[in-house]
């Protein structure tokens, strides 16, 4: 078997699209299990760069299937919109497979995501009705892609919830009422659309591995932001660690090879919450700038600060890591001393490992080694061995710090600015 899933091992937006992409090219299938259109993956491909929301990075090969999976919070106006978009510009859908059995989006989620973060819940979501759709999917009054194909259960179901919703928004919010026809209009058009793309996921995907298929799983957001395992309550509301992988493809966990966490030089939060190394100075700005720090889905700036080897070992712990991507080692170019948070000071005490409590986690003030920078651009080498030897110590060092070993390194963008230092493929 030749099965790897990709996570993020910080609060997302590491570059998971970007190793996908790079990855893609050797793999047969490549599975998004989780997340939904608040997710946002950038992929630059020569001059063209494709901001994917749900369709895997692996859709610009055209010889690769791609796979929605059953965890994922599938918006079809979003999903057929990325469609459209991706055949406009001459890319090759045909192999796209959505699962049957994931959870469908409706306009009353992003309704209700919209007035609850608006109000007094202000979490920093990014308003496109994840969290109410796992709330319906939890207490089982969602709707899943197989439900929306059939024409007798759904409008049904549709019409009794639609009566539910409008009561809260209206006793509630005092907004106004959905009208069922239009939303059924609306859906069954999605319906036709996403019929000849409706598979039986979870099966074709342990077929594949079976056949000794290379099968890439791609995860959205990060390892802090998991619901269970993150810096709650300001999360994402699935599960973006690898374990995450198996219940949102339909796969047993004997079935992975590889977890590979995609890990920045540097560290990034969007939205509210604690984040130890945050700053606020010239050099979190020139972070920001340099990095072109800017939400894919929503363009807000993304917070900045200095790389949190605490987290990588939480991370590392929390997926069973493997193997390491770094992203984005060239945006530190021209520092001449560069920091690594090797653990925190709280109330007089130093603590190595993450704590549970966010209260805790508030008041913790960073612990920092100081490494030499390197005075070099670096985006146009193509070999670990051929970078500066400062850069070769802090790639080091991020290993050393965080008990995993380094795979893939990129010094860009690009697809070519990745260097390749241990098949992710190979056997372990």
């Amino acid at each position: 078997m030749s099965t790897v899933v990709l996570v993020g091992a910080q609060w997302g937006d590491e570059g998971k699209g970007k190793i996908t992409d790079f990855l893609a090219e050797k793999a047969d299938y490549v599975v998004r299990y989780q997340g939904g259109s608040n997710a946002g993956h950038t992929v630059v491909v020569g001059d063209h760069k494709f901001q994917l929301h749900l369709i895997p990075s692996g859709i610009l090969y055209p010889d690769k299937v791609s796979v929605v999976g059953n965890g994922v919070a599938l918006d079809p106006m979003i999903l057929l919109q990325e469609i459209d978009g991706l055949r406009d510009k001459g890319i090759d859908v045909s192999k796209l497979k959505i699962s049957s059995r994931a959870h469908i989006v409706m306009p009353y989620h992003k309704e209700l995501d919209s007035l609850q973060e608006n109000g007094s819940r202000k979490i920093g979501t990014t308003k496109r009705g994840i969290g109410p759709l796992y709330a319906d999917k939890i207490s089982r009054t969602g709707f899943r892609v197989i439900d929306l194909l059939d024409g007798d259960v759904f409008p049904e179901k549709l019409k009794a919830i639609v009566e539910e919703k409008n009561r809260i928004l209206d006793k509630i919010y005092g907004r106004p009422a959905f009208v069922f026809e239009d939303l059924l209009e609306q859906f069954r058009y999605y319906a036709e659309r996403l019929r000849p793309m409706v598979a039986d996921t979870s099966l074709l995907i342990n077929q594949a591995i079976d056949e000794g298929k290379k099968v890439l799983f791609e995860g959205a957001q990060g390892t802090l932001l998991d619901i269970d395992h993150g810096t709650y309550p300001y999360v994402t509301s699935s599960h973006p660690v690898s374990g995450g992988a198996c219940v949102g493809a339909g796969v047993g966990p004997t079935k992975i090879n590889r977890v590979i966490g995609v890990v920045k030089a540097y560290t990034t939060r969007v939205g509210e919450g604690p984040f130890p190394t945050e700053l606020f100075d010239d050099i979190g700005e020139l972070i920001r700038e340099r990095g072109d720090e800017y939400g894919t889905t929503t363009g807000r700036p993304r917070r900045c600060g200095w790389l949190d080897a605490v987290i990588l070992r939480y991370a590392a712990r929390i997926n069973g890591l493997t193997d390491m991507a770094i992203t984005k080692l060239d945006v530190l170019d021209g520092m001449e001393k560069i920091k690594i948070c090797v653990a925190y000071k709280y109330r007089g005490q130093t603590l190595s490992e993450f704590p549970e409590s966010l209260e805790v986690l508030q008041e913790c003030e960073p612990i920092y080694i100081e490494l030499k920078g390197w005075q070099q651009d670096i985006a146009g080498i193509r070999r670990f061995e051929d970078l500066p030897f400062a850069a070769q110590e802090y790639v080091n060092k991020m290993v050393e710090l965080s008990g995993v070993n380094h795979s893939l390194l990129a010094v860009g963008p690009g697809r070519a600015q990745t260097m390749v230092t241990r098949d992710v493929f190979a056997p372990l």
